[in-house]
């Protein structure tokens, strides 16, 4: 059976701008894809490619198997929200919800049950009669959800749905949105910047830089094994430390501290690299640990971050090194740290990634 969507080495231009660039990716029934990245990386050309709303200069679009390419948005059987929701001021929630069954000529007694239906899915089937102005954000973007659905498509597009929202609403409507998708188990594509967004709600991201794809992979693969330094960078929090390649294969120098690495360093000795690791990876004490990765860091910063803070610090040499490293509250409390402490702490073979020097 053919994927539901599969994309196939898309290339897109505005002029002298490269916006995509051999762009290939295929979505499995039922599926959920975020498509992560900074503003201007690419994410929602590729999206307006699959849509319609804008022609690929090369490539193919096929969807469950038939070339749709050159086909217009009518003919490519996808419902899609938008950030801006683009509700009819004019029409209450549920006929906003009809509008498209409408205009398919579907009868009334079939529209009616229909968005019953998704009124109750949405879980605003109390608010049918409310127009636009009467209903909050996250009612609005419940009721676009609800119209994008209606007709059954055979695929959901989503662009940047939350964007728009306070915090606890995007919260609470992110899986609100996973958990519709999964009942009615429709392939999904959602353009996002928020790397906590993609993380909670997709069963793949694809990371964008630039025009290209950078990674692919479920959110713990993304998330633990980064390809490039760019997703290691983009996606969550992660300390970039420059160093250099020791004379030992498996080991990096960062100033006069040699550090043995998760994988082997193969460059000759000398050579530039990048280590990262994540704050939560830096482990306070050396205890348990190798000693070639224990050492002697200074407190210069903390950052009270609800379940955790984070600590600045920085490693000795003629180069400062700065560190953030996430403690829980109960561990702060026993190491008992404050601005200006020297602090053992390790650094775990098994979680200092190397990458080619940025």
């Amino acid at each position: 059976m053919p994927p539901a969507v599969e994309l196939v080495s898309i290339a897109k231009t505005f002029g002298s701008v490269v916006a995509l660039a051999d762009a290939s990716l295929t979505v499995a029934d039922g599926e959920f894809v975020c498509v992560l990245g900074p503003s201007g990386c690419g994410k929602t050309t590729l999206l307006r490619i699959v849509a319609g709303l804008e022609r690929q200069n090369a490539g193919a679009v096929r969807l469950r198997g038939r070339d749709v390419s050159r086909l217009p948005p009518s003919q490519r059987d996808y419902g899609i929200v938008f950030q801006s929701y683009a509700l009819f001021p004019n029409l209450t929630a549920a006929r906003n919800i009809a509008y498209g069954l409408e205009t398919r000529g579907w009868d009334r007694a079939r529209i009616a049950a229909r968005v019953d239906e998704l009124l109750e899915l949405v879980h605003l089937p109390h608010h049918r009669h409310r127009y636009p102005a009467q209903l909050s954000g996250g009612e609005q973007q419940r009721v676009a959800l609800a119209r994008a659905l209606a007709p059954s498509p055979s695929l959901l597009l989503l662009d940047e749905p939350l964007s728009a929202l306070d915090a606890r609403v995007r919260l609470a409507l992110r899986h609100e949105i996973k958990s519709v998708q999964r009942r009615v188990s429709i392939p999904t594509i959602m353009v996002t910047h928020d790397q906590e967004e993609a993380l909670a709600m997709a069963d793949r991201i694809v990371v964008m830089n630039h025009g290209v794809i950078e990674q692919i992979g479920t959110p713990h693969e993304v998330y633990m094994e980064p390809r490039t330094l760019f997703v290691a960078r983009f996606v969550g929090q992660m300390n970039v430390v420059p160093a250099r390649a020791d004379a030992r294969a498996g080991w990096a120098r960062v100033g006069g501290v040699a550090l043995h690495c998760r994988e082997g360093v193969t460059l000759p000795e000398g050579a530039a690299l990048t280590l990262a690791i994540r704050p939560e990876e830096v482990v306070l004490g050396g205890a348990g640990h190798a000693a070639e990765n224990t050492l002697v860091a200074r407190v210069v910063g903390l950052q009270f971050l609800g379940a955790f803070t984070r600590l600045a610090l920085t490693l000795p040499g003629d180069v400062p090194v700065r560190l953030d490293c996430d403690v829980a509250a109960g561990a702060l409390a026993v190491v008992g740290a404050k601005e200006g402490d020297e602090l053992a702490l390790a650094l775990p073979a098994s979680a200092l990634r190397v990458f080619p020097a940025a």
